[in-house]
C-alpha cells in the first residue's frame, strides 16, 4: 500500500477579502491539491464597500488577531508561530505587518513570495528608504507571484532575478458577469428608463476618487455633449471621497444626464454594463483594474488610459477599444466620440473584447497559483 503524500501546507495572505479573491480561493479549494489556508488582516476596509459573507467561502481563513501595547492596536501575525508552519507563505509586502510577518517566516525557515503588481507614481509617494526597503526584501523573497510583463518588468528594477519572477494573470467570475448580464438585456429598455439613460450610454466602474481620473471624464463627456446633436449619456457606478465635489462639477458646468448609481456589489453588477454601450476607465494610475476585464465579460468596447498595469494584454487599440494617455480629456473626448457615432464599431469591438476575457476564470488563476507554488516547492 502506497503512503498518503501529505499536501502542502499553503498560505496566502492578503490585506481583505476581496470578492475577486474569494472566488480564486474557491476554486484552489475545490481543486483539493493544497492544504490552503488564507489569512487576513481586516474584514473590510474604510474606503472598499465589498460584501463580506463567509457562509460561501470554502476554503480555511483567519483574521489576524488585534495586540493591545500602549494603548494602541497593532496586528501581528501571530499564526506564523505555531507549530505547523506553512511550506509557502505568499504575501502583500506593502505594510509593516507583512514585513514583520516576512522575516518571521524567514528565520523559520519557510519558502516565501510576494504577490507584485506595478504601481505608478501617481498613486505612490516613492521615497527614497522605501526603495531602499523594496530592494533589500525583493532581493532576498524566495519568490515573486506577477500578473503579467508590466509585473515581471516592475519587480525587475528591485534587484530581484528574472528566473524567480512567476505569474499568475488576473481572473473575473467570467459565466457569471456574462449570465447576469444576459438576462439584463431582455429588460435593457425599462431598466434603463427607470436608471433614466438617454441615448448612448458611457459607464465608469470603481471609487469615486481623484487617482482613477474621473474630472477628466467628465470634461471629455461634456464635451461630446456639445459637439453631437444626440442625447448621451454617462453612469458612474461606485461610491468614494469625490461623490459630493463630483456632483457640484456637472451642476456648476451644466453637464447634463450623469447617473449617480452608487456602489453595486457583484450579484447586480452585470446590470449595469448590459445597459451601458462603452466602458470608460480614466485611470491616473492603477495596479490592474479588473472593472475593465468585467466590462469585457459583458461584451463592451472599452476606453482607458495607458496608465493601468497589464492594459495591453487586454485592450489593443484600434480592434476592442482605445488607449489614451492619462490626464487627457482631448483624447478621452475624442475616442469616446468615434464609438458615440458607430454602433456597430462599438457592435465589432464589444464581442472582441468578450472572446479575449473567455477562459479568464478562477479556476484558471487556482492552475496557476498552483503551478507557482509548485515551482516554490521544487526549488527548496
Amino acid at each position: 500500500m502506497k503512503p498518503i503524500r501529505k499536501k502542502p501546507f499553503i498560505v496566502y495572505w492578503n490585506n481583505i477579502p476581496a470578492p475577486y479573491m474569494v472566488e480564486r480561493f474557491n476554486a484552489l479549494s475545490e481543486r483539493g491539491n493544497l492544504d490552503f489556508e488564507a489569512w487576513f488582516n481586516e474584514r473590510r476596509e474604510s474606503d472598499r464597500s465589498w460584501e463580506v459573507d463567509e457562509t460561501k467561502w470554502k476554503f480555511s481563513h483567519r483574521y489576524l488577531p488585534v495586540l493591545r501595547f500602549a494603548g494602541k492596536s497593532l496586528r501581528f501575525p501571530l499564526p506564523i508561530l505555531e507549530k505547523k508552519r506553512p511550506d509557502v507563505l505568499v504575501s502583500l509586502y506593502s505594510e509593516p505587518v507583512f514585513l514583520i510577518g516576512w522575516v518571521v517566516a524567514c528565520l523559520r525557515g519557510m519558502r516565501t513570495a510576494f504577490w507584485v503588481e506595478r504601481t505608478f507614481d501617481t498613486w505612490i509617494s516613492r521615497r527614497s528608504w522605501k526603495e531602499f526597503i523594496k530592494r533589500y526584501i525583493f532581493g532576498r523573497v524566495d519568490n515573486i507571484i506577477t500578473v503579467s510583463r508590466d509585473g515581471h518588468d516592475y519587480a525587475m528594477r528591485y534587484n530581484i532575478s528574472t528566473d524567480k519572477i512567476l505569474f499568475a494573470p488576473h481572473t473575473i467570475d467570467v459565466t457569471h458577469f456574462q449570465r447576469v448580464c444576459s438576462a439584463a438585456l431582455t429588460h435593457r429598455i425599462k431598466i434603463r428608463g427607470e436608471l433614466g439613460l438617454k441615448g448612448v450610454t458611457f459607464i465608469y466602474v470603481g471609487r469615486l476618487w481623484w487617482g482613477k481620473g474621473i474630472r477628466f471624464l467628465l470634461n471629455a463627456f461634456h464635451d461630446i455633449q456639445r459637439c453631437i446633436p444626440e442625447e448621451v449619456s454617462l453612469l458612474l457606478v461606485g461610491d468614494g471621497e469625490e461623490e459630493n465635489s463630483l456632483k457640484k462639477k456637472c451642476r456648476n458646468e451644466g453637464i447634463r444626464n450623469v447617473v449617480f448609481a452608487g456602489f453595486k456589489q457583484k450579484s447586480e453588477l452585470p446590470k449595469y454594463y448590459a445597459v451601458s454601450d462603452v466602458f470608460v476607465f480614466p485611470s491616473l494610475g492603477d495596479p490592474y483594474g479588473l472593472v475593465v476585464d468585467e466590462a469585457m465579460g459583458c461584451s463592451l468596447p472599452v476606453v482607458t488610459t495607458s496608465a493601468v498595469g497589464e492594459i495591453r494584454d487586454r485592450v489593443e487599440d484600434g480592434v476592442n477599444g482605445y488607449i489614451v494617455p492619462p490626464e487627457d480629456s482631448t483624447a478621452l473626448f475624442q475616442a469616446m466620440k468615434r464609438l458615440a457615432g458607430d454602433r456597430e464599431l462599438r457592435k465589432r469591438m464589444g464581442q472582441i473584447s468578450a472572446d479575449k476575457i473567455k477562459g479568464h476564470t478562477p479556476e484558471r488563476w487556482a492552475e496557476d497559483f498552483e503551478r507557482s507554488v509548485n515551482r516554490i516547492l521544487s526549488a527548496s
